[in-house]
């Protein structure tokens, strides 16, 4: 390939630029060379912003919490099979949260000799795979291998276009490095047709809005709703003027102001017994049929972009209808067909909403932790409501990225698209990065990654805040340090309550024999880090770690939890 000539790498670069992709994450490796060389000679077209993470989760967690906050497909690049394994888990979690991006992969070169790009290493022969699409095959919702350097173009705007259509999530696209080296003559292609969103047919509104309308107790359970943050003021509005209990089970984003008098707590429990009508929005796992189910005669409605979760084995919820729809679509639909559906019927919903607002003001009281001794070890709810309040809230300019340990009943949020939960796969490692890409992504708020010390151990973290600091992203890492697996202890708990695991104290692949200096990981990379064992040290370390990061350095703050 001449110095004149343009690559594939360059023309496929280009394309993403021009689709709306801001950044190129990326974990090189030896089938880069074309990649590297189309960043470093200057051209006339823009490029995607090259941000080099050193693993490869930073790398697909950064894409993850950049589009969450963007709403922008983001690229992710990897070293052909072994840098995709790395990044498998999250892959799995942008897919089980309907995350678009973009997955890219080199494939080992084909030829052995002969041409730009052919085989020139050892490892060349033993990195090639009969099927490496196959590993990633189901995490993406589309797989293809680059074959012809003219292709590039028009496989970057189809790679998105399926990335972006509902039901969103990732998509793979390997690249052979001879491929990428070619000169890629110029191909003009159409572009693929935008898929509009999905509206509620109006029948189904009608069904849906007399179902609750007429109902005693009804119910709408959600995860991911807020994912628009037009939703929480929009569902706000129609819960208090039809009187619906929401309830946000396992949620991902802020969907409704928990002080929302039609706020019923994160867990469904207590409702699922006597909810006879239950709209189900946005929510892969709307209860736990092992613990409890609803009621017999109760009727079920599903709600979303992919309302039966197809690609999800064994999913049995039941119900007597579902319509793929999303909920910043599916709420205005309703509302119109509800004002039909309760007229006449305005007193006994007024009724229904002051009964769940009395409700509600009690489970609140219930859910606030005591205030604790300055000299106590803090629970989680209590870390939770110390770093609420520092936080403002969390005010609007606030991103909170909360990978398991918040409980979120101690904490207020009232802002859309401030609270951003971990993907229900649950790979570890995702919170830490994604705050990172959710910085870079809105550089003018907060970033705040809230992880458990297993979570923060899994991210990386020199891996994270080595590229955070060459990046420029300061953000603010909170670490809730109970010396151990805290979902592995309650798992053992709930199977073997009286077991000898329980009865010893220390539970054995769950509790930690050693635990790292978490602000000493923080400050080798160039940031501020706060160890806290004491309650009355928490609230100080956390402003003194807000002003450092409003300042420009990231900052961490490890505290002891029981």
């Amino acid at each position: 390939m001449g110095d004149a000539t343009r690559s594939a790498a360059q023309a496929l670069l280009e394309a993403l630029a021009a689709r709306g992709v801001d950044a190129l994450f990326a974990n090189p490796g030896t089938d880069f060379p074309s990649i590297i060389e189309a960043y470093a000679r200057p051209g006339a077209a823009p490029l995607p912003r090259a941000v080099l993470c050193t693993h490869e989760g930073v790398a697909v967690g950064m894409a993850h919490g950049h589009a969450m906050v963007s709403d922008r497909a983001q690229a992710v690049m990897v070293h052909v099979n072994v840098g995709a394994a790395n990044a498998l888990g999250g892959l799995f979690n942008a897919a089980r949260e309907f995350v678009p991006m973009l997955f890219m992969a080199g494939r080992t070169p084909v030829t052995e000799s002969g041409e730009a790009g052919a085989r020139t290493l050892n490892i060349h022969w033993a990195q090639e795979m009969f099927d490496q699409a196959g590993m990633l095959r189901e995490a993406v919702k589309w797989d293809y291998e680059l074959r012809r350097p003219g292709q590039a173009e028009a496989i970057a705007a189809r790679a998105l276009s399926v990335a972006r259509a509902d039901p969103q999530g990732p998509v793979a696209l390997l690249l052979p490095r001879e491929t990428l080296a070619a000169e890629a003559p110029p191909a003009p292609m159409d572009e693929p047709p935008a898929v509009a969103p999905a509206a509620l047919d109006p029948g189904t509104a009608a069904r849906i809005a007399e179902a609750l309308a007429g109902a005693e107790r009804p119910m709408i359970v959600t995860a991911s709703a807020g994912r628009d943050p037009a939703v929480p003021a929009m569902l706000a509005d129609l819960a208090a003027r039809f009187g619906l209990r929401v309830v946000e089970f396992r949620p991902r984003y802020h969907a409704l102001d928990n002080d929302h008098p039609m706020h019923g707590g994160f867990e469904v429990d207590p409702w699922l017994p006597e909810a006879d009508v239950i709209l189900v929005l946005e929510c892969d796992v709307p209860w736990i049929p092992a613990i409890r189910s609803p009621r017999p005669g109760a009727r079920v409605f599903h709600l979303g972009p992919d309302p039966l979760f197809g690609r999800y084995p064994v999913r049995g919820f039941g119900g007597e209808a579902a319509a793929a729809v999303s909920a910043a679509q599916a709420i205005p639909a309703l509302s119109a067909a509800l004002s039909e559906a309760a007229r006449g019927g305005e007193g006994r919903i007024a009724a229904r909403a002051t009964a769940m607002a009395a409700a509600h003001r009690d489970l609140r009281a219930r859910s606030l932790p005591p205030e604790p001794a300055p000299d106590a070890l803090l629970t989680q709810a209590q870390a939770s409501t110390i770093l609420g309040r520092v936080l403002g809230g969390p005010g609007p300019d606030v991103m909170m990225v909360n990978e398991y340990p918040l409980v979120r009943g101690a904490m207020s949020f009232r802002h859309p698209a401030t609270f951003f939960g971990s993907s229900p796969v649950g790979a570890l490692g995702w919170g830490v990065p994604a705050a990172m890409g959710a910085k870079m992504a809105a550089p003018d708020r907060l970033a705040v990654a809230a992880v458990g010390d297993g979570s923060y151990v899994f991210a990386n973290p020199v891996a994270c805040h080595q590229t955070a600091a060459a990046e420029n992203l300061p953000f603010l890492t909170v670490v809730f340090d109970n010396a151990g697996y805290g979902a592995v202890r309650r798992a053992t708990a709930s199977i073997y309550p009286q077991g000898a695991a329980m009865a010893a104290g220390r539970i054995p692949l769950a509790d930690f024999a050693a635990v790292p200096d978490h602000a000493a990981i923080i400050r080798a990379c160039g940031g501020q880090g706060w160890r806290v064992d004491r309650a009355g040290d928490l609230a100080p370390a956390l402003e003194a770690a807000v002003r450092a990061v409003r300042g420009g350095v990231q900052a961490l703050v490890s505290v002891r939890v029981a």
